[in-house]
């Protein structure tokens, strides 16, 4: 491949219209459904900012999807993104045999990483001072009450539980043991 000559996909996006568009049947990532709402929720406050890649397949007319699988599920099922998108899914192509693509799948699915917790505690502190509801990190940011909870417990931020109203509970004193 000559370097002066490459051109990488994501400078050759198309919008295609979704029901040309199918899933590989290798894909082995799995996104639980609150992140899945909160995808949804991604891609109706920011549009799609990433397009989904695919394969082409000329004989079938249709676009496999290599990595984008959740994004086109959204697309699918969100009614009101459908809708603004007029049913179009930005797509990049990439020309490669079925082992390769099976490769990229995997690369792009195990490339993405883990949230740190240390930097997500740091997100959730930062909102907090700036005086965003825990209704509203928890919506923005994809949490429950009890992984808010955590991340507020870990950063041993006092401020973050300022406006809250708690008691320390009793420690529970066992019963005395009826002496026979």
């Amino acid at each position: 491949m000559d370097v002066k000559e490459y051109k990488s996909p994501v400078y050759s996006v198309i919008a295609v219209p979704v029901e040309k568009v199918c899933a590989n049947d290798y894909n082995p990532n799995v996104v639980a459904p609150p992140e899945m709402k909160l995808l949804e929720l991604s891609i109706w406050e920011d549009g799609f900012t990433m397009p989904c890649v695919c394969y082409y397949d000329k004989e079938n007319d249709k676009y496999i999807i290599v990595d984008g699988f959740h994004r086109y599920r959204v697309m699918l099922t969100s009614k009101r993104i459908y809708k603004r998108e007029k049913g179009l899914l930005p797509v990049v192509v990439i020309d490669k045999d079925l082992s390769h693509r099976m490769g990229s799948t995997i690369r792009h699915n195990r490339a993405r990483g883990t949230h740190s917790v240390e930097l997500m505690t740091s997100i959730v502190a930062e909102l907090t001072r700036a005086g965003m509801s825990d209704s509203w990190i928890m919506k923005n940011i994809g949490m429950d009450k009890d992984e808010l909870l955590r991340l507020k417990q870990i950063s041993g931020l006092a401020a973050l539980f300022a406006d809250k109203d708690f008691s320390i509970p009793e420690p529970m004193i066992p019963a005395p043991k009826d002496e026979d």
